[in-house]
Protein backbone atom coordinates (compact mmCIF):
# COMPACT_ATOMS: atom_id res chain seq x y z
CA UNK A 1 0.00 0.00 0.00
CA UNK A 2 1.45 3.23 -1.05
CA UNK A 3 2.88 5.34 2.25
CA UNK A 4 0.39 8.00 2.33
CA UNK A 5 -2.90 5.85 2.25
CA UNK A 6 -1.11 3.49 4.81
CA UNK A 7 -0.73 6.94 7.38
CA UNK A 8 -3.63 7.75 6.69
CA UNK A 9 -5.46 4.65 7.78
CA UNK A 10 -3.43 3.93 10.68
CA UNK A 11 -4.31 7.76 11.92
CA UNK A 12 -7.90 6.86 11.32
CA UNK A 13 -8.85 9.41 8.46
CA UNK A 14 -10.26 6.98 6.32
CA UNK A 15 -13.52 6.42 5.43
CA UNK A 16 -13.98 5.58 1.61
CA UNK A 17 -12.11 5.42 -1.76
CA UNK A 18 -13.38 5.44 -5.20
CA UNK A 19 -10.66 3.42 -6.80
CA UNK A 20 -8.55 2.68 -4.23
CA UNK A 21 -5.62 0.15 -5.49
CA UNK A 22 -5.56 2.59 -8.30
CA UNK A 23 -5.38 5.72 -6.54
CA UNK A 24 -2.79 4.26 -4.72
CA UNK A 25 -0.62 3.07 -7.71
CA UNK A 26 -0.62 6.78 -8.77
CA UNK A 27 0.86 7.71 -5.47
CA UNK A 28 3.26 5.41 -5.84
CA UNK A 29 4.37 7.06 -9.15
CA UNK A 30 3.80 10.81 -8.44
CA UNK A 31 3.54 13.52 -6.97
CA UNK A 32 -0.14 14.73 -6.88
CA UNK A 33 -2.15 17.76 -6.01
CA UNK A 34 -5.16 17.03 -4.35
CA UNK A 35 -7.92 19.67 -2.50
CA UNK A 36 -10.59 20.00 0.29
CA UNK A 37 -12.70 22.92 0.15
CA UNK A 38 -14.19 24.89 2.95
CA UNK A 39 -17.23 27.03 2.50
CA UNK A 40 -16.78 30.31 5.06
CA UNK A 41 -20.27 30.58 6.03
CA UNK A 42 -18.56 32.19 9.73
CA UNK A 43 -15.41 34.37 10.54
CA UNK A 44 -13.41 31.35 11.68
CA UNK A 45 -13.03 27.40 11.10
CA UNK A 46 -13.89 25.44 14.10
CA UNK A 47 -12.29 22.24 15.69
CA UNK A 48 -15.29 20.00 13.50
CA UNK A 49 -12.77 21.10 10.38
CA UNK A 50 -9.68 20.24 12.20
CA UNK A 51 -9.60 16.78 10.76
CA UNK A 52 -9.09 17.90 6.90
CA UNK A 53 -6.66 20.29 7.64
CA UNK A 54 -4.59 17.32 9.14
CA UNK A 55 -4.82 15.78 5.99
CA UNK A 56 -4.19 18.22 3.46
CA UNK A 57 -0.58 18.82 6.78
CA UNK A 58 -0.20 14.81 5.58
CA UNK A 59 -0.43 15.48 1.72
CA UNK A 60 2.39 17.90 2.31
CA UNK A 61 4.11 15.65 4.40
CA UNK A 62 4.53 12.65 1.46
CA UNK A 63 5.37 15.27 -1.01
CA UNK A 64 2.43 15.99 -2.67
CA UNK A 65 0.78 19.42 -2.94
CA UNK A 66 -2.56 20.27 -1.44
CA UNK A 67 -4.95 23.45 -3.11
CA UNK A 68 -7.37 24.95 -0.37
CA UNK A 69 -10.54 25.80 -2.41
CA UNK A 70 -12.07 28.46 -0.43
CA UNK A 71 -16.03 28.41 -1.25
CA UNK A 72 -16.42 31.83 -2.07
CA UNK A 73 -18.74 30.88 -4.62
CA UNK A 74 -20.63 27.65 -3.16
CA UNK A 75 -21.49 29.41 -0.07
CA UNK A 76 -23.40 31.68 -1.57
CA UNK A 77 -26.10 28.61 -2.67
CA UNK A 78 -25.63 26.60 0.56
CA UNK A 79 -24.19 22.92 1.17
CA UNK A 80 -27.58 21.34 1.92
CA UNK A 81 -24.97 18.13 3.34
CA UNK A 82 -26.35 17.28 6.95
CA UNK A 83 -28.75 20.08 7.36
CA UNK A 84 -31.98 19.96 9.04
CA UNK A 85 -33.15 23.45 7.01
CA UNK A 86 -31.78 25.80 4.29
CA UNK A 87 -28.21 27.54 5.58
CA UNK A 88 -28.48 31.78 5.85
CA UNK A 89 -27.22 33.58 2.82
CA UNK A 90 -24.30 35.74 4.02
CA UNK A 91 -23.98 39.43 2.08
CA UNK A 92 -21.11 40.04 0.13
CA UNK A 93 -19.09 41.53 2.66
CA UNK A 94 -19.29 38.99 5.19
CA UNK A 95 -18.53 36.51 3.15
CA UNK A 96 -15.32 38.84 2.10
CA UNK A 97 -14.35 39.09 5.47
CA UNK A 98 -14.90 35.04 6.41
CA UNK A 99 -12.64 34.09 3.38
CA UNK A 100 -9.47 36.36 4.84
CA UNK A 101 -10.09 35.27 8.57
CA UNK A 102 -10.33 31.75 7.47
CA UNK A 103 -7.07 31.92 4.95
CA UNK A 104 -5.09 32.97 7.55
CA UNK A 105 -6.09 29.97 9.96
CA UNK A 106 -5.00 27.58 7.32
CA UNK A 107 -1.63 29.41 6.52
CA UNK A 108 -0.85 28.67 9.98
CA UNK A 109 -1.19 24.92 9.85
CA UNK A 110 0.39 24.40 5.85
CA UNK A 111 3.97 24.60 5.10
CA UNK A 112 4.22 27.45 2.67
CA UNK A 113 8.37 27.43 2.24
CA UNK A 114 8.98 24.30 -0.07
CA UNK A 115 7.60 25.29 -3.23
CA UNK A 116 7.17 22.04 -4.73
CA UNK A 117 4.62 21.40 -1.42
CA UNK A 118 3.56 24.98 -1.08
CA UNK A 119 -0.31 24.90 -0.74
CA UNK A 120 -2.29 26.96 -3.85
CA UNK A 121 -5.64 28.96 -2.61
CA UNK A 122 -8.60 29.01 -5.24
CA UNK A 123 -11.58 30.97 -4.72
CA UNK A 124 -14.24 29.00 -6.75
CA UNK A 125 -16.52 32.56 -7.37
CA UNK A 126 -13.31 33.41 -9.81
CA UNK A 127 -15.32 30.51 -12.25
CA UNK A 128 -18.93 30.30 -10.54
CA UNK A 129 -19.38 34.00 -11.06
CA UNK A 130 -19.25 34.18 -14.83
CA UNK A 131 -21.51 30.72 -15.71
CA UNK A 132 -23.92 31.57 -18.40
CA UNK A 133 -26.84 29.33 -17.32
CA UNK A 134 -27.65 27.95 -20.66
CA UNK A 135 -24.03 26.92 -21.86
CA UNK A 136 -23.97 25.37 -18.17
CA UNK A 137 -27.24 23.24 -18.23
CA UNK A 138 -26.18 21.98 -21.61
CA UNK A 139 -22.55 21.06 -21.01
CA UNK A 140 -22.47 19.99 -17.59
CA UNK A 141 -26.18 19.77 -16.39
CA UNK A 142 -27.03 17.03 -18.92
CA UNK A 143 -24.38 14.51 -17.13
CA UNK A 144 -26.35 14.49 -13.96
CA UNK A 145 -29.98 12.59 -13.91
CA UNK A 146 -32.64 13.69 -11.31
CA UNK A 147 -32.78 9.75 -10.83
CA UNK A 148 -29.51 9.45 -9.13
CA UNK A 149 -29.32 12.84 -7.49
CA UNK A 150 -32.69 11.89 -5.23
CA UNK A 151 -30.50 8.88 -3.62
CA UNK A 152 -28.04 11.03 -2.08
CA UNK A 153 -27.92 11.06 1.40
CA UNK A 154 -28.21 15.16 1.34
CA UNK A 155 -31.05 15.25 -0.63
CA UNK A 156 -32.92 11.74 0.52
CA UNK A 157 -32.76 12.52 4.31
CA UNK A 158 -34.22 16.15 3.68
CA UNK A 159 -37.29 14.50 1.38
CA UNK A 160 -37.74 11.80 3.91
CA UNK A 161 -38.62 14.14 6.71
CA UNK A 162 -40.47 16.66 4.38
CA UNK A 163 -37.89 19.27 5.51
CA UNK A 164 -38.25 21.23 2.53
CA UNK A 165 -35.19 21.91 0.12
CA UNK A 166 -35.24 24.45 -2.23
CA UNK A 167 -33.95 24.31 -5.63
CA UNK A 168 -30.77 26.61 -5.14
CA UNK A 169 -29.23 24.40 -2.71
CA UNK A 170 -30.43 21.02 -4.64
CA UNK A 171 -27.95 22.49 -7.76
CA UNK A 172 -24.94 22.52 -4.75
CA UNK A 173 -23.84 18.92 -5.72
CA UNK A 174 -23.66 19.81 -9.67
CA UNK A 175 -21.50 23.16 -8.69
CA UNK A 176 -19.35 21.08 -6.43
CA UNK A 177 -18.64 18.61 -9.46
CA UNK A 178 -17.61 21.38 -11.32
CA UNK A 179 -15.03 22.65 -8.92
CA UNK A 180 -13.44 19.19 -8.99
CA UNK A 181 -13.66 19.61 -12.90
CA UNK A 182 -12.16 23.02 -12.90
CA UNK A 183 -9.69 22.37 -10.76
CA UNK A 184 -8.22 19.05 -12.69
CA UNK A 185 -8.39 21.38 -16.21
CA UNK A 186 -6.65 24.14 -14.35
CA UNK A 187 -4.42 22.31 -11.71
CA UNK A 188 -4.31 18.92 -12.40
CA UNK A 189 -6.11 17.91 -9.78
CA UNK A 190 -6.27 14.69 -9.33
CA UNK A 191 -7.83 13.78 -5.78
CA UNK A 192 -10.95 15.28 -3.57
CA UNK A 193 -10.44 14.91 -0.36
CA UNK A 194 -13.82 15.86 2.03
CA UNK A 195 -16.19 14.73 5.29
CA UNK A 196 -18.00 11.25 4.82
CA UNK A 197 -20.92 13.74 4.09
CA UNK A 198 -19.42 14.75 1.43
CA UNK A 199 -19.23 11.19 -0.54
CA UNK A 200 -21.70 11.67 -2.79
CA UNK A 201 -20.76 15.19 -3.73
CA UNK A 202 -17.37 13.76 -4.49
CA UNK A 203 -18.58 10.70 -6.31
CA UNK A 204 -20.14 13.05 -8.55
CA UNK A 205 -17.03 15.08 -9.31
CA UNK A 206 -14.98 11.67 -9.99
CA UNK A 207 -17.95 10.73 -12.61
CA UNK A 208 -18.67 14.28 -14.67
CA UNK A 209 -14.96 14.34 -15.20
CA UNK A 210 -14.56 10.52 -16.37
CA UNK A 211 -17.64 11.57 -18.30
CA UNK A 212 -16.61 14.86 -19.63
CA UNK A 213 -12.64 14.59 -19.95
CA UNK A 214 -12.20 10.87 -19.96
CA UNK A 215 -9.61 11.45 -16.89
CA UNK A 216 -9.68 8.82 -13.83
CA UNK A 217 -9.59 10.73 -10.95
CA UNK A 218 -10.33 9.82 -7.47
CA UNK A 219 -12.36 10.76 -3.57
CA UNK A 220 -11.39 9.89 -0.54
CA UNK A 221 -13.28 11.00 2.33
CA UNK A 222 -13.12 10.46 6.31
CA UNK A 223 -14.88 9.08 9.26
CA UNK A 224 -17.47 12.21 10.95
CA UNK A 225 -15.64 12.20 14.41
CA UNK A 226 -17.37 12.62 17.69
CA UNK A 227 -16.68 12.37 21.26
CA UNK A 228 -17.02 9.43 23.17
CA UNK A 229 -19.72 11.20 25.04
CA UNK A 230 -21.72 10.84 21.56
CA UNK A 231 -21.47 14.81 20.71
CA UNK A 232 -20.16 16.38 17.73
CA UNK A 233 -16.24 17.17 17.31
CA UNK A 234 -16.26 20.88 17.84
CA UNK A 235 -19.38 21.57 19.81
CA UNK A 236 -19.88 21.48 23.90
CA UNK A 237 -22.08 23.22 26.00
CA UNK A 238 -20.97 26.48 26.11
CA UNK A 239 -20.02 26.16 22.76
CA UNK A 240 -18.20 26.08 19.23
CA UNK A 241 -14.14 25.58 19.86
CA UNK A 242 -13.12 28.43 17.38
CA UNK A 243 -9.77 28.13 15.62
CA UNK A 244 -9.16 32.10 15.76
CA UNK A 245 -7.87 33.39 19.01
CA UNK A 246 -10.01 36.34 18.88
CA UNK A 247 -12.98 34.15 19.46
CA UNK A 248 -11.73 31.72 21.61
CA UNK A 249 -8.52 32.12 23.53
CA UNK A 250 -5.33 29.85 23.67
CA UNK A 251 -5.93 29.22 26.96
CA UNK A 252 -9.56 27.80 26.22
CA UNK A 253 -8.44 26.06 23.37
CA UNK A 254 -5.87 23.94 25.54
CA UNK A 255 -8.36 23.10 27.92
CA UNK A 256 -10.49 21.67 25.61
CA UNK A 257 -7.86 19.00 24.72
CA UNK A 258 -6.96 18.78 27.92
CA UNK A 259 -10.56 17.71 29.27
CA UNK A 260 -10.98 15.37 26.34
CA UNK A 261 -12.57 12.17 27.47
CA UNK A 262 -9.97 9.28 28.38
CA UNK A 263 -11.13 6.73 25.91
CA UNK A 264 -10.38 9.99 23.03
CA UNK A 265 -6.84 10.46 24.03
CA UNK A 266 -4.87 8.08 22.15
CA UNK A 267 -7.04 8.06 19.06
CA UNK A 268 -6.53 12.09 18.82
CA UNK A 269 -2.94 12.51 19.90
CA UNK A 270 -2.63 9.79 16.56
CA UNK A 271 -5.31 12.54 14.81
CA UNK A 272 -4.92 16.00 15.18
CA UNK A 273 -0.84 16.06 16.17
CA UNK A 274 2.65 15.58 14.61
CA UNK A 275 3.75 13.03 17.03
CA UNK A 276 4.87 9.67 15.08
CA UNK A 277 2.82 6.50 15.03
CA UNK A 278 5.71 4.74 16.82
CA UNK A 279 6.12 7.78 19.40
CA UNK A 280 2.49 7.21 20.13
CA UNK A 281 2.49 3.77 20.37
CA UNK A 282 5.66 4.22 22.85
CA UNK A 283 3.66 6.85 25.62
CA UNK A 284 -0.27 5.15 25.25
CA UNK A 285 -0.16 3.72 28.57
CA UNK A 286 1.71 6.18 30.20
CA UNK A 287 -0.67 7.74 33.05
CA UNK A 288 -3.96 9.64 31.37
CA UNK A 289 -3.40 13.13 32.62
CA UNK A 290 0.32 13.11 31.30
CA UNK A 291 -0.89 12.10 27.96
CA UNK A 292 -3.81 14.85 28.01
CA UNK A 293 -1.51 17.71 28.84
CA UNK A 294 0.83 16.19 25.68
CA UNK A 295 -2.13 16.39 23.71
CA UNK A 296 -2.78 19.79 24.71
CA UNK A 297 0.47 21.20 24.59
CA UNK A 298 0.65 19.60 20.50
CA UNK A 299 -2.44 20.95 19.49
CA UNK A 300 -2.24 24.74 20.68
CA UNK A 301 0.95 24.46 19.73
CA UNK A 302 0.20 23.49 16.20
CA UNK A 303 -2.59 26.83 16.22
CA UNK A 304 -1.11 28.83 18.22
CA UNK A 305 2.54 28.64 18.84
CA UNK A 306 4.52 26.74 21.58
CA UNK A 307 4.64 30.24 23.48
CA UNK A 308 0.81 30.22 24.19
CA UNK A 309 0.80 26.55 24.82
CA UNK A 310 3.28 26.98 27.45
CA UNK A 311 1.07 30.15 29.01
CA UNK A 312 -1.99 27.49 28.70
CA UNK A 313 -0.30 24.66 30.83
CA UNK A 314 1.28 27.30 33.60
CA UNK A 315 -2.16 28.99 34.01
CA UNK A 316 -3.47 25.39 34.31
CA UNK A 317 -1.09 24.31 36.44
CA UNK A 318 -1.28 27.63 39.13
CA UNK A 319 -5.33 27.43 38.62
CA UNK A 320 -5.70 23.73 39.42
CA UNK A 321 -2.62 22.50 41.21
CA UNK A 322 -1.68 25.90 43.16
CA UNK A 323 -5.12 27.19 43.78
CA UNK A 324 -4.71 30.66 42.48
CA UNK A 325 -4.88 32.50 39.68
CA UNK A 326 -3.07 31.98 36.62
CA UNK A 327 -1.87 34.72 34.69
CA UNK A 328 -3.80 33.68 31.23
CA UNK A 329 -6.91 32.93 33.19
CA UNK A 330 -9.87 33.89 31.34
CA UNK A 331 -11.66 36.43 32.56
CA UNK A 332 -14.88 38.93 33.09
CA UNK A 333 -15.07 42.67 34.61
CA UNK A 334 -17.91 43.74 36.24
CA UNK A 335 -19.08 46.85 37.51
CA UNK A 336 -19.90 46.93 41.17
CA UNK A 337 -20.16 50.45 42.07
CA UNK A 338 -23.49 50.41 40.11
CA UNK A 339 -25.20 49.89 43.50
CA UNK A 340 -28.46 49.55 41.26
CA UNK A 341 -27.15 46.58 39.50
CA UNK A 342 -27.49 43.21 40.98
CA UNK A 343 -24.18 41.03 41.28
CA UNK A 344 -25.68 37.64 42.43
CA UNK A 345 -23.85 34.62 42.11
CA UNK A 346 -26.46 33.24 39.55
CA UNK A 347 -25.91 36.51 37.45
CA UNK A 348 -22.36 36.18 37.52
CA UNK A 349 -22.34 32.62 36.72
CA UNK A 350 -24.93 33.26 33.07
CA UNK A 351 -22.62 36.79 32.44
CA UNK A 352 -19.15 34.95 32.95
CA UNK A 353 -20.75 31.91 30.26
CA UNK A 354 -19.50 29.67 32.16
CA UNK A 355 -22.94 28.43 32.07
CA UNK A 356 -25.75 29.28 29.49
CA UNK A 357 -28.75 28.04 31.24
CA UNK A 358 -29.83 29.73 34.56
CA UNK A 359 -31.67 26.71 35.73
CA UNK A 360 -28.63 24.91 35.41
CA UNK A 361 -26.47 27.11 37.39
CA UNK A 362 -29.03 27.03 40.06
CA UNK A 363 -28.65 22.92 40.24
CA UNK A 364 -24.86 23.49 39.98
CA UNK A 365 -25.27 25.68 43.37
CA UNK A 366 -27.78 23.89 45.13
CA UNK A 367 -25.38 20.68 44.03
CA UNK A 368 -22.04 22.63 46.33
CA UNK A 369 -20.20 22.85 42.56
CA UNK A 370 -19.42 26.76 42.39
CA UNK A 371 -16.82 28.20 44.76
CA UNK A 372 -15.47 31.46 44.84
CA UNK A 373 -11.75 31.98 45.67
CA UNK A 374 -12.04 27.73 46.09
CA UNK A 375 -14.85 28.40 48.92
CA UNK A 376 -18.11 26.78 48.00
CA UNK A 377 -21.19 29.21 47.51
CA UNK A 378 -24.51 27.11 47.73
CA UNK A 379 -26.75 30.34 48.48
CA UNK A 380 -28.30 31.14 44.77
CA UNK A 381 -29.34 34.28 46.41
CA UNK A 382 -25.60 35.22 47.71
CA UNK A 383 -24.54 38.55 46.34
CA UNK A 384 -20.69 39.46 44.96
CA UNK A 385 -19.56 42.38 46.85
CA UNK A 386 -16.19 44.13 47.25
CA UNK A 387 -14.61 42.22 50.11
CA UNK A 388 -14.56 39.33 47.88
CA UNK A 389 -11.77 40.53 45.79
CA UNK A 390 -8.45 40.92 46.99
CA UNK A 391 -5.76 43.85 46.92
CA UNK A 392 -5.29 43.39 42.56
CA UNK A 393 -9.81 44.12 43.15
CA UNK A 394 -9.56 39.90 41.47
CA UNK A 395 -11.56 36.68 42.74
CA UNK A 396 -11.68 33.27 41.51
CA UNK A 397 -14.85 31.89 40.11
CA UNK A 398 -15.05 27.86 39.41
CA UNK A 399 -17.19 25.28 38.19
CA UNK A 400 -15.84 22.17 39.69
CA UNK A 401 -12.17 21.27 39.13
CA UNK A 402 -12.00 21.72 35.57
CA UNK A 403 -14.04 25.54 34.85
CA UNK A 404 -12.33 28.84 36.24
CA UNK A 405 -12.12 32.15 35.34
CA UNK A 406 -10.97 35.44 36.50
CA UNK A 407 -13.56 38.22 37.55
CA UNK A 408 -12.07 41.62 38.24
CA UNK A 409 -14.78 45.16 39.46
CA UNK A 410 -14.27 48.71 38.10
Amino acid sequence: MNKFLKEFKDRGYFYQCTNEMELSQLLNKQNIKGYIGFDCTAESLHVGSLLQIMCLRLLQKHGHRPIVLIGGGTTRIGDPSGKDKTRKILDETEIENNIKSIKKILIKYLDNNNLKTKPIFVNNYSWLKNLNYIPFLRDIGKHFTINKMLTFESVKSRLEREQSLSYMEFNYMILQAYDFLELNNKENCSLQIGGSDQWGNIVNGTELIKRYSGKQVYGLTTPLITLSSGAKMGKTETGAIWLDKNLLSPYDYWQFWRNINDNDVVRFLKMFTDLSLDEIKKIENNNINELKIILANETTTMLHGKQEAKFAKDTAKKTFEEDSLGENLPSINIDINNEGKNHSIIDLLFNSKLENSKSEIRRLVKGNAIKINNKVINDEKFLIEKDLFNKDKTLKLSIGKKKHIKVTYS
